[in-house]
C-alpha cells in the first residue's frame, strides 16, 4: 500500500526534509539529489537516523511553495528513475557529494 508524504520543510533550500507519513510517524531525511527523467522530476532522500540504508526515491511536484512527493508504484518507473539518479552518482564523485573523509 502507497503511503501519502507530505513535505514540511523549513529550509528553503530544501536540504532537509520530514516526511510525515500515513501512520503520522516522522522521517527526517537529507535531500541528495533532485535530478529529471523521462519528463519528471525526482528527488533521492537518504534517512538522517540511518545513512546506510538505501536511498529513497519519489517523484515530485510543485504547488506553490509546497513539494509533494509522489510514491514511485510502477516496476518500469522506478527501474529507470533508479538508472537516472545512479547516472547522477557516476557523473559525481560519491565521496565528494557526501563528504566522506575516510582514508583507505
Amino acid at each position: 500500500m502507497a503511503e501519502n508524504k507530505n513535505v514540511n520543510n523549513e529550509n528553503e533550500e530544501l536540504d532537509q526534509v520530514v516526511l510525515t507519513l500515513e501512520d503520522e510517524s516522522e522521517l527526517v531525511c537529507d535531500v541528495i539529489a533532485y535530478f529529471p527523467c523521462d519528463g519528471k522530476n525526482y528527488v533521492a532522500l537518504l534517512p538522517v537516523d540511518d545513512p546506510d540504508s538505501d536511498f529513497l526515491l519519489y517523484r515530485y511536484e510543485e504547488r506553490g511553495d509546497d513539494i509533494e512527493l509522489i510514491d514511485i508504484e510502477e516496476d518500469e518507473e522506478f527501474d529507470n528513475a533508479s538508472e537516472a539518479f545512479s547516472e547522477l552518482l557516476d557523473e559525481q564523485d560519491y565521496d565528494e557529494m557526501f563528504g566522506d573523509d575516510e582514508e583507505e
